[in-house]
């Protein structure tokens, strides 16, 4: 990429303006929320780092930063689940991220499920009687051991 990330510099350029100034946290990381440009479902929840977010810009294919291992990760390199981005915004106070992706294979879940989000949290009275979760998924949409092997998931501690 030839121009860097434009400097921060007034609340009006922030908002209103057209130059990309991205707001990264204490640890340099922006939050990204990845959903399905079909049909809109919530696939994931992604971090990435200066990198990550201009390989994303410049590849058109999403990459984060894994937290976890502390590494660059090019969504979808191991498994070809890679998630090719149809759209790219960037929420009001450029501190947030939002992709719309096309992927193949349809899933987005190292666990196998199509979204990431394939459990619902009891609320309300629901919540009163207990505090498990139930499965919105029914079924993998591919089988991790054969994508990635049985090897433990490095992304759980």
């Amino acid at each position: 990429m030839t121009q860097p990330f434009y400097t921060r510099e007034t609340i009006e350029q922030v908002e209103e303006g057209t130059q990309l100034a991205p707001k990264f946290d204490e640890h340099g990381l922006i939050a990204c929320v990845t959903t399905a440009a079909g049909s809109g479902e919530v696939l994931m929840l992604g971090y990435m780092n200066e990198e990550a977010l201009l390989k994303t810009i410049e590849t058109g294919e999403a990459h984060y930063y894994s937290r976890s291992r502390q590494v660059l990760w090019h969504k979808g390199a191991t498994s070809g689940l890679v998630q090719k981005v149809v759209e790219m915004r960037i929420d009001d106070d450029q501190d947030a991220v939002w992709l719309r992706v096309d992927i193949p294979g349809d899933a987005s879940c190292h666990v196998g499920y199509r979204s990431c989000f394939y459990r619902e949290v009891p609320t309300g009275k629901a919540a009163d009687q207990d505090l498990n979760l139930n499965f919105k998924e029914s079924e993998k949409v591919f089988d991790p051991v054969e994508v990635y092997g049985d090897a433990p998931n490095p992304t759980i501690l």
